[in-house]
């Protein structure tokens, strides 16, 4: 039977590749996929995201190939994207997997979302494949199991992070969330904060316990990425990533009897 995998992106500012690769992989696998977003509006990337030219700052290095470039735009610009489920009107019992994407806006409108824990939470409890990126393993930290004294759902696990190090952090920041295909009914979020809202490797660290581990490796890149599976989970680091945590994503699904 086609497996069913229903994909969460933010509405204020995904990573446009972490967004497109899951996507992208989970596509070409033949898999069913359904996109839910907060608002039910088409999941806009970042600006900066789809610019080939950006140089990250910390890591000093261009981040965005532009071919990805390429192919985020045609995504954004088409209709794939353009009719999503609100997160509230999705129900776990319906997919085979919940694939959580990153971006700066996940941490604003997914990462202490209830829906989003509600989904985490059904599939977790129907051991169900859970997949996080980026900024959106934040909603992991910050989902709480009841039955389990209220620590995360990944305490005890191993679970990748962007690392500490890579964060924009520092006097002077002042980080706003633009975004490419923006429309008056679209248009994200005027906040300003100073660099990323979380400081992600540490809220895992805390978050796994002292029998769990958080992997933040500060060489991570395309050529050598980092995605670690731990039943249920399928975490990777940041965008250079991307693409192989969609593709451990469908080689776990495809492994699934």
């Amino acid at each position: 039977m086609t497996k069913k995998v229903l994909i969460l992106a933010t509405n204020y500012g995904t990573w446009g590749e972490e967004l497109q690769a899951p996507w992208d992989a989970c596509k070409k696998a033949g898999f069913d996929v359904t996109l839910s977003t907060p608002l039910g509006k088409k999941p806009l990337p970042l600006a900066v995201s789809v610019d080939p030219d950006f140089v990250d700052p910390i890591i000093n290095f261009k981040v965005n190939p532009p071919e990805v470039c390429k192919r985020i735009k045609e995504l954004t610009d088409g209709n794939e994207w353009s009719n999503p489920l609100k997160y509230k009107d999705a129900k776990m019992a319906d997919y085979d997997a919940l694939v959580l994407t990153g971006g700066l806006g996940a941490m604003i409108d997914m990462c202490n979302n209830w829906e989003v824990h509600r989904l985490i939470m059904e599939a977790y409890r129907s051991d169900k494949l859970i997949g996080s990126l980026c900024y959106a393993v934040t909603a992991l930290v910050f989902c709480r199991d009841p039955k389990n004294d209220y620590k995360s759902v990944i305490y005890g696990k191993k679970i990748t992070a962007h690392p500490r190090a890579w964060d924009f952090y520092g006097p002077g920041w002042d980080f706003t969330y633009d975004l490419y295909g923006a429309t008056p009914d679209n248009n994200g979020t005027d906040v300003h904060t100073p660099g990323f809202l979380w400081p992600v490797e540490d809220l895992v660290r805390d978050a796994v316990g002292p029998n769990g581990a958080c992997i933040a490796r500060i060489n991570a890149n395309r050529e050598d990425p980092e995605v670690h599976f731990d039943w249920p989970f399928v975490t990777g680091t940041s965008v250079e990533s991307s693409i192989a945590y969609g593709n451990k994503i469908v080689e776990v699904l495809n492994n699934i009897k």
